[in-house]
């Protein structure tokens, strides 16, 4: 299934008229088929904004790691959080990475959650731990286990694999 992908304009090479509106459309079969100058938003350590809708109905803007897979994002999150609450109840979000040396160059990635595995399903459990212990080398390059669990609680993790609907871009670094 194609993905489509809106290019706003920009204001890279100065001022144009029609500049931050929707300009061209495309459409690619996977994240890693996006031009480089985005790919690499996907690919560094840039921390995501996720936004989740609440119970209040209201948007909820918090920072994550980003990780991907061909054209399923992951989000890795601790069960008792309340954004996997809210992804069950409306399993809709919405990432924006913006390059932190250039506001200008940013990506937007509407999704869909399409399955949810536990670090406890006896078959595919190791796979969220090994992708937490991953994205934790990406973000703090130190080697896994990742170091950030709770140790107050017996924190338990999940992973949501979110199906790509559209993408937005903007800017070049």
């Amino acid at each position: 299934m194609a993905i489509t992908v809106t290019k706003f304009r920009d204001v890279a090479d100065g001022l144009q008229e029609g500049q931050f509106q929707i300009g061209d459309r495309a459409a690619v079969a996977s994240l890693t088929d996006l031009d480089p100058v985005y790919r690499q938003l996907l690919d560094e350590p840039i921390t995501a904004i996720v936004s989740v809708t609440g119970k209040t109905g209201l948007s909820n803007l918090t920072p994550v790691w980003f990780d991907y897979e061909g054209d399923t994002v992951l989000l890795n999150l601790a069960t008792h959080r309340k954004k996997s609450e809210w992804l069950r109840l409306n399993p809709h979000a919405t990432f924006c990475l913006m390059n932190p040396a250039n506001a200008y160059h940013w990506l937007s990635i509407k999704t869909t959650v399409t399955r949810e595995v536990s670090e406890d399903d006896p078959q595919e459990g190791q796979r969220v731990t090994a992708q937490l212990d991953k994205i934790w080398t990406k973000y703090t390059g130190q080697p896994g286990p990742y170091q950030l669990r709770d140790p107050g609680r017996d924190e338990r993790r999940v992973l949501f694999e979110l199906g790509v609907d559209t993408i937005a871009t903007f800017g070049r670094p």
